[in-house]
């Protein structure tokens, strides 16, 4: 048990949708991320996907609905089975929590991130 500096986790990678593993949550895994563009469209079936912004601001589009704007030290959670693409127009830090397996990209038919611990 000790401290994790988000700050310091961030600095040591420079990619874009490429969640980084800082700590376990009971079966979750804790992940730190910088996002920048738009990633595809998609779902999960099974789970929730929580976004906490750290720093700057990310856009999260619903299918149906108008774009919600997520700011730092706002998170948003989109319920299991909702199609969504988190976006961001200059880059954003974004701490996210999801199940251990999970694949960060749904069913995008982007092949999912590492996720390597850090």
């Amino acid at each position: 048990m000790k401290p994790i500096n988000l700050s310091d986790k961030l600095s040591m990678f420079a990619t874009h949708w490429d969640p980084h593993v800082v700590a376990d949550y009971n079966t979750n895994d804790v992940m730190v991320v910088k996002f920048k563009g738009e990633f595809p469209f998609h779902q999960h079936e099974d789970t929730d996907d929580f976004f906490l912004v750290l720093e700057g601001e990310m856009i999260m589009d619903i299918e149906g609905q108008d774009p919600h704007v997520v700011k730092a030290g706002e998170l948003f959670i989109v319920p299991k089975g909702v199609v969504h693409r988190p976006r961001a127009e200059e880059e954003t830090k974004v701490l996210l929590i999801e199940p251990k397996g999970v694949p960060n990209t749904g069913n995008s038919g982007v092949i999912p991130a590492t996720k390597p611990r850090i």
